[in-house]
């Protein structure tokens, strides 16, 4: 039986997927989808790491495999993007906790729209991105043109789109794509500690935040105020809330337990 292209590894709150090979082929596609959903149902779980290995975590479509449908039958050849790429980015950013995702290296097309559907993303330093899709005469998917546009603004994303030219880690950072970078070998490292620091928090607050931060740019704002004055009262109720407060009061951390 072949190796997986996906895998999954539990420790302390953490589910940590890990992309195995760096194109997003059909089979990868399924194995990904599986874990997410499988991750989004398992109550245990408080947090999310997605990362790749090697120099690459992700540069999109497997064009060797896409080829092959293109030769077959050009007309349907990208339904796949409808079928499941949009599926698994809706997966991705519904999942009901953080999600942190370790940039290790090279990320292109649809794995930089990956990347983005996470809530934080830790860079190795040197790493290059590119959105890609015009270069080989396509549009955007995987929800690209829509993240571009939320985080550098739609000026910035044109340009990016219009002409995909490779910028570094670096370069992402300082315009908000990319949370934090770090040299290559520690990627890993702080995208797990990362990633443990948000399991041991309040689990239905950062679900709530990530509620309102999901629709806060398009939403008029009287209808963000009313979904924060709704969420605040559901999470005032909570188990976590009173933790704080008397923590707070009594001068000590708090231990949150994620209900």
């Amino acid at each position: 039986m072949s190796e997986p292209t996906v895998t999954r590894t539990d420790s302390g709150g953490v589910a940590t997927l890990t992309l195995q090979q760096p194109v997003l082929s059909a089979r990868l596609r399924t194995e990904l989808m599986t874990h997410v959903q499988q991750v989004g149902a398992d109550e245990s779980v408080r947090a999310v790491l997605l990362t790749g290995t090697g120099r690459a975590f992700c540069v999109g479509q497997d064009l060797a495999e896409h080829v092959e449908t293109l030769r077959g039958n050009a007309s349907t050849s990208l339904s796949v993007v409808e079928a499941e790429y949009n599926p698994l980015i809706l997966a991705l950013s519904a999942l009901r906790v953080p999600v942190v995702v370790g940039i290790n290296g090279a990320c292109a097309g649809a794995g930089l729209g990956f990347a983005l559907a996470g809530d934080l993303r830790v860079a190795a330093a040197g790493a290059k991105l590119t959105t890609a899709f015009a270069g080989i005469g396509l549009s955007s998917d995987s929800g690209l043109a829509s993240r571009l546009v939320h985080c550098v603004g739609g000026s910035r994303a044109t340009e990016l789109l219009l002409l995909p030219e490779p910028f570094t880690a670096e370069t992402a950072a300082q315009w908000g794509l990319v949370h934090r970078v770090v040299p290559p070998e520690q990627v890993l490292a702080e995208a797990q500690s990362l990633a443990a620091r948000l399991a041991t928090g309040p689990t239905l607050a950062y679900r709530a935040i990530k509620t309102v931060l999901a629709t806060a740019a398009t939403d008029a704002l009287a209808d963000t105020l009313a979904l924060e004055a709704t969420l605040q009262v559901q999470l005032g109720a909570t188990a976590d809330h009173r933790e704080a407060v008397e923590a707070f009061l009594a001068k000590r951390p708090a231990e949150f337990t994620g209900r």
